[in-house]
């Protein structure tokens, strides 16, 4: 989404995550593009054969380390072209009324759903592509998508906040829970953690235990930045357990004595 194209050392900073998280799904990247052309540029791009969910184009790159373009002709409909910025947000999409007694309870609900989603904004771009970061073949992604446990992503987030704390507060709009990860950081830059959604979890591959973070590079590069302080101070995955009827206050000492 940039015009200057921006250098990472994808390996070294995969590495870095999976040090501090042990990640165990494929970090990927995700860049959209004004001309369809300069994405089929990318070397080794696959294009769909078939209409897919958005959800089947990223488990692709975060389950089977492909690289994959595509354009809204490549989705199945105007609800997962929405959210990339293919399609837009027309009467007929705002509407609601495919999920109207699917996922809500009446038309009504599920218009105001719509109006919720949080999306790229319609006329620029023409397609999109992902592929693992360690690839390199998206070497300036928008944005990188990061699938963790919640003890995984809690950790992460104590990371991006060890320096210069800011609250997060993020949004779920339930099913098409894509406006809440991918959407909403391609639109806003901002990190955005999701609980993937029924879709997600049945088209996309998605775990049970599993969150997805999406987020810049710069910011993905402060919270390892941030995972490696805690990691000194012994905060570190996977998180031992204390135990539930021990005295607190030697585990306690350990991490906080040495500030008094």
């Amino acid at each position: 989404m940039g015009n200057v194209e921006k250098t990472y050392d994808w390996k070294a900073i995969v590495d870095r995550l999976n040090q501090y998280l042990k990640i165990k799904t494929i970090p990927i990247g995700m860049k959209m593009f004004e001309k369809k052309e300069d994405m089929e540029a990318i070397p080794k791009i696959r294009r769909p054969k078939s209409i897919h969910t958005t959800d089947q184009i990223v488990a692709q790159a975060s389950r089977l380390g492909w690289t994959v373009g595509i354009t809204a002709e490549d989705l199945v409909g105007a609800q997962c072209q929405v959210v990339l910025g293919l399609h837009p947000r027309n009467e007929e999409w705002l509407s609601g009324e495919q999920m109207a007694g699917v996922w809500f309870e009446n038309q009504q609900d599920s218009a105001k759903h719509q109006r919720e989603m949080t999306v790229v904004p319609h006329g620029k771009y023409e397609a999109m592509a992902v592929a693992p970061l360690v690839s390199n073949r998206i070497a300036d992604p928008d944005i990188c998508l990061i699938y963790g446990t919640p003890g995984q992503m809690i950790l992460f987030i104590n990371g991006l906040q060890w320096r210069n704390f800011e609250k997060f507060e993020w949004s779920v709009v339930g099913e098409s829970s894509c406006a809440d990860s991918w959407g909403r950081a391609l639109a806003t830059r901002k990190p955005s953690l999701s609980i993937p959604c029924f879709a997600e979890r049945r088209f996309g591959g998605v775990l049970d235990d599993e969150l997805l973070m999406a987020l810049s590079p710069e910011d993905l590069l402060k919270a390892l930045d941030g995972l490696e302080a805690l990691s000194k101070n012994g905060m570190r995955y996977p998180i031992p357990q204390y135990g539930i009827q021990m005295d607190v206050q030697a585990g306690l000492e350990v991490t906080y004595g040495k500030r008094k």
